[in-house]
Parts: C-alpha cells; structure tokens; sequence
C-alpha cells in the first residue's frame, strides 16, 4: 500500500502502476480508486502510467473531521502529483471526482497536466439556486444527508441497486456483484467524510474552474444519467470551457464507466491519442 501524507497529516492513498504518460484517475463519491478497475486495467496494456487515488475519507484513505471539501480535495491532489512529480498528465474524473478534476486543474494543474475528462460530473454546480435556476433543490440533498444518516448500508445498497447503474430501469440487466461492489467501496470510508461531501458536490459552484482551465477537455455524459442529470451540467459545462469537447451516450447512466466499459474506454482512447 502507498500513501502520502497530507499538509494536515491524513493519510491519502493511492495506486501507482506501469509507466509512460501518467493518467490520474478520480473517482465519485461515496467510492475508492476500485471503481476504475475497468479503466486502469484497460490503460496498462496501452503503454500509460496509471494513478488512482482513494479520496480523504474514502476507501483506504485516512479520514480527517475537517478539509472535506473541494478545495482541500484538490490539494491533496496537488501534492499527489508533486510526491510523484507527475508531468504532462492527463485527469480523468467522475461525478464528484469530476469536480475535483477542475478545481485541481484550474488552480494548480500549470505545467503538469495534458488535458482533462469529466465523466458524468458535477460541474458547473448541481444544487438549485437563483443563479442556476435548473439545479435540484437543496431538498433532495438533505434527503441524502438523512438516508445516509438514518442507515448508510441499506442508502448505498438502494443508490447502488437503483439510479446509480440504471437498474431501476425496465428490462435492465442487473448485475448484483457490481451492487455488492459498490456497497463494498462506499462502506469503506468514513461516514463523517461522506456526509460531508455531500455538500461539496452539491453546492460547490465550478463555473470560474471551467472557464479557467487551458487545456483540452472531453466531457463525457450518459443521457439517461438518474444522479447528475445531463442538462445542468454537462451540457451547460461545455459552453464554460475553452477547449471542450461534448460526448453523450443515449441511454446510459451515471455508472456507466463500468456498465460499458468498452464503449468509454475506447473513447477515452481516442482522445487521449487525439
């Protein structure tokens, strides 16, 4: 196991494998790195180097009662790439982890980073406010807040089981190792960390991360997304970024990083070599 410390002493951990350009994988909430598996095996056979962290609080990270928020997020991935002196390095982000991708990016990603991918993610801003009149309402949040207060085994089996990979469709193929997968990861972190984030990816406002970020971006979004929906974010997203590229898939959801691997893998080739 590899970890660095933080500037406030937690613990963040991370995969590190291969060689060639790095790719810096970051994953959604309430998950680990373990929800790019699919990703990073894929990358390896193509001659990259390949880096997953597991966000504070998440997976095998340390926890910490304060920093879970955007801000604190990015800089830890800051001093990620700085530890591993990582250069020309390509982000790739999903949902909350997509978030993180561009505040990283925007405010200390100058020299280190190729381009950038959100997948799924939550930028612009996903909460409801006067300004962003499209949002979910702060209600839908608090009833997060309170499922996973409530019971967050039984919370993460229904995201898991349900909106997440689209399974509450009709005629969806359910996979339960994948539902047991998620509720695996989720149960892993801290529940005070997670509780947490949920207001870092609801009301955290990306819009001046977007419009300053100078590098390439692909933006990835499922059009049949339940948990981030389509137009508040990705298609508003791509209208904020100076060098973006929108990508939707019709019919798939917010997991579909591992429901159609091959399909986003190979897109994420494809530009990567672009």
């Amino acid at each position: 196991m590899a970890t660095i410390q933080t500037a406030d002493g937690t613990a963040l951990f991370y995969r590190d494998w291969g060689s060639g350009q790095p790719i810096v994988f970051h994953h959604g909430w309430p998950l680990s790195g373990d929800d790019w598996d699919a990703q990073m095996l894929f990358f390896l056979g193509q001659g990259y180097r390949l880096i997953a962290h597991d966000r504070r609080g998440h997976g095998r990270s340390g926890e910490s009662f304060d920093g879970n928020e955007m801000d604190t997020y990015a800089a830890d991935v800051a001093a990620l790439a700085a530890h591993l002196d990582l250069r020309d390095a390509i982000h790739v982000g999903h949902s909350t982890g997509g978030g993180e991708v561009a505040r990283y990016v925007a405010r200390h990603g100058a020299g280190r980073v190729a381009k950038a991918v959100l997948i799924g993610a939550v930028p612009p801003i996903m909460l409801k406010t006067e300004q962003n009149p499209g949002g979910l309402p702060i209600e839908v949040f608090d009833g997060f807040r309170a499922a996973l207060t409530a019971n967050r085994s039984v919370f993460y089996r229904d995201v898991a089981a349900g909106p997440f990979y689209g399974f509450n469709r009709p005629g969806a193929k359910v996979m339960e190792a994948v539902i047991d997968n998620w509720w695996r990861q989720g149960m892993s972190g801290s529940a005070k960390s997670h509780y947490d984030c949920i207001k870092a990816f609801s009301e955290t406002d990306f819009t001046e991360d977007l419009k300053a970020i100078d590098v390439p971006v692909l933006v990835m979004h499922g059009e049949d997304d339940q948990i981030v929906p389509i137009d508040n974010s990705a298609r508003i997203a791509i209208t904020l970024l100076k060098h973006g590229t929108l990508k939707t898939y019709p019919g798939l959801p917010h997991g579909m990083c591992t429901t159609h691997a091959e399909t986003i893998n190979a897109d994420l080739l494809a530009f990567f070599q672009s």
